[in-house]
């Protein structure tokens, strides 16, 4: 499965951003997947997960109450809605797909190229 993540941009504390997933290849329900992201000189970090279902989700601490994942099979895409943006959610976001939710990228088995999120103080 290819998966191509979309919807970063610059956006001032306090501000929203809709990230996108789009899967092809194989149905996105197939897989459960996550979101992560990384910040210059940190290592790749959980944010967000969501089940084959669409029911399970998981979210780290640090975003919790902020972020809300959600699939759309018939689009074959899943989002990540941010709202309440901090300069420190500044990171390179990637998703990723694998056979079960799991907050650890090593269960994930395929990856999209990342989108660019920075948030202004």
């Amino acid at each position: 499965v290819q998966l191509q993540a979309c919807g970063g941009g610059l956006v001032q504390a306090g501000g929203s951003l809709r990230l996108s997933c789009a899967a092809s290849g194989r149905p996105v329900s197939s897989y459960a997947v996550g979101w992560f992201r990384q910040a210059p000189g940190k290592e790749r970090e959980f944010v967000a997960a969501i089940t084959w279902s669409g029911v399970g989700k998981y979210y780290a601490d640090s975003v919790k109450g902020r972020f809300t994942i959600s699939r759309d099979g018939a689009k074959n895409t899943v989002y990540l809605q941010m709202n309440g943006l901090k300069p420190e959610d500044t990171a390179v976001y990637y998703c990723a797909a694998g056979a079960g939710i799991s907050k650890n990228l090593r269960d994930y088995y395929y990856w999209g190229q990342g989108t660019q999120v920075t948030v202004s103080s």
